[in-house]
């Protein structure tokens, strides 16, 4: 085994950010005002190629890849503006911690962060005094899959000056000291066997590319009992959607679980419902309005991931536009179920997404793209899976009118309000926007409303006048029932002798 890089320095602690990105934070409904911290102890720390061991009884070991600061003089109530200066290294950390044990700390993480080898870190370390602290760059690949993707200037709430120099209003951080900054989205539920790598870069000031090198951590079953007396390890639906994130897929076999059934429920109504049912509680700003798709007949649900673009300036598309730009780091986050949300001003005069993009939008799982500017390359567009909502088309690249800004924020997309995590769904009619806290009532809500229309339609098909039964008045109301009943005796006539048992 690797020894760490910290092996002869022996750092009085480890402090750990709760939520600092802009991602993280969005994906658990808040922005906190200030950072908020919890301590691992030093025995958790790991080296390159160390298995992290799950514990006994536990099912819900989530990583977090993370950038690790690494003090390098003794920092007491410094300053944010003199703070990078007592940041002696960085490199990258995997912040392990299983969700089943947190019930039992009351939020100090003792028992689900602070188990041995729990805190990866390394291989190399990267001089602080050789990068800019704003162009920090994160990365983490679950079995090779890119996972996590931030960039420290455009996601971090709280800068790194910031951290340290908070940190050390109350606490002295003493040379050796790890701090975690935190993590962005993209975090989930490991299980033996698994392989996750994480990676941190950052331009240095010389020109040439820094890296801590991959940090590799095997994931293994513990080779230890645990029993009482003590907390021993729980597992439940809250905690499963906790570790998983918002979006997780959590029961075996389904993946996306109850989040994925919600998705499907939102997909199997027309927009035109939903737009109904949101209207009754007020919600009149919630549709996209003058886009056109790609594939008319295609349905899409799924979570809304943003990216905004500003308006084109030599100096910033110079500066922002090129290489791993926002637009490349955003599809490069999409998971599965996800629709790439893109707020371009409504300009329509130079492309905003083309047919590669969104070919690799279509193989990561996303579920849509939805831009209020111009798309590129119509007729391969076309010719995917995947669905794509536009305002027009166009010929010129993106650098034309727009610069890729940032991503997982608050937008504005053809007049509407789009949050990270609120649903996207869009069909021949067009793209409404459901907020997440009513989508489970919406759904259910827009399926009876549904339900009522393909009953009255059946009705005025005979032949019957529409006073009294659209809506549906009292004297339909036996009627409607007895119609439902004979459709679900139907329904489960049908699934008996589908699965081979007589009706």
């Amino acid at each position: 085994m690797a020894e760490h890089p910290l092996a002869d320095q022996h750092p009085s602690k480890i402090v750990a950010v709760h939520v600092s990105y802009r991602s993280r934070a969005m994906e658990r409904g808040t922005l906190p005002q200030w950072p908020s911290y919890f301590l691992k102890p030093p025995n958790t720390l790991a080296a390159d190629g160390d298995p992290v061991k799950r514990p006994p009884w536990c099912e819900l070991l989530a990583f977090e890849g993370e950038v690790a600061l690494v003090i390098g003089k003794r920092a007491t109530r410094v300053p944010p503006s003199s703070a990078w200066s007592h940041v002696g290294w960085v490199t990258a950390a995997n912040d392990f911690g299983v969700y089943d044990l947190r019930y039992a700390d009351k939020g100090s993480n003792v028992r689900s962060k602070g188990i041995d080898g729990f805190t990866p870190l390394g291989p190399r370390l990267i001089d602080a005094r050789s990068v800019d602290p704003e162009a920090v760059r994160l990365r983490a690949w679950l079995n090779g899959e890119l996972c996590q993707d931030a960039v420290s200037g455009d996601d971090l709430l709280f800068s790194f000056a910031d951290i340290v120099a908070d940190i050390s209003r109350l606490t002295t951080l003493e040379p050796g000291d790890v701090i975690l900054t935190g993590t962005p989205t993209g975090s989930t539920v490991v299980r033996p066997g698994d392989l996750v790598e994480v990676e941190v870069t950052a331009p240095g000031l010389s020109g040439t590319e820094q890296s801590s090198g991959r940090l590799r951590s095997p994931v293994a079953d513990a080779d230890y009992e645990l029993r009482p007396p003590g907390a021993m390890p729980q597992a439940d639906d809250l905690q499963r959607e906790a570790a998983y994130g918002v979006r997780g897929a959590w029961d075996a076999g389904d993946e996306g679980g109850s989040e994925r059934g919600l998705l499907d429920a939102i997909g199997a109504v027309s927009t035109a419902t939903l737009a109904a049912q949101l209207r009754k509680r007020g919600y009149n700003s919630v549709t996209l309005d003058r886009l056109n798709t790609t594939r008319p007949a295609a349905k899409m649900a799924g979570y809304a991931r943003t990216l905004r673009y500003v308006p084109f300036r030599e100096d910033l598309f110079a500066e922002h536009g090129g290489g791993m730009n926002a637009q490349k780091r955003a599809v490069e986050q999409l998971r599965r179920n996800e629709v790439l949300v893109i707020e371009a001003r409504g300009d329509a005069t130079a492309g905003t997404v083309g047919d590669i993009l969104a070919l690799r939008a279509q193989v990561r799982g996303a579920a849509g793209i939805v831009t209020d500017g111009a798309i590129r390359d119509a007729a391969a567009l076309r010719e995917l899976d995947i669905p794509v909502y536009y305002a027009a088309t166009h010929p010129a690249v993106l650098g034309r009118r727009h610069v890729p800004w940032e991503t997982n924020t608050t937008i504005a997309c053809a007049g509407v309000t789009v949050q990270p995590g609120d649903i996207v769904a869009g069909d021949a009619d067009g793209v409404i926007v459901v907020p997440r806290h009513l989508a489970r009532e919406v759904a259910q809500d827009a399926a009876e409303q549904e339900r009522q229309e393909r009953f009255i339609a059946e009705q005025v098909a005979k032949g019957e006048p529409i006073d009294g039964l659209y809506p549906i008045g009292r004297k339909w109301q036996a009627a409607y029932q007895a119609w439902l009943a004979d459709s679900a005796s139907q329904t489960s006539s049908t699934s008996e002798t589908r699965e081979g048992r007589p009706a």
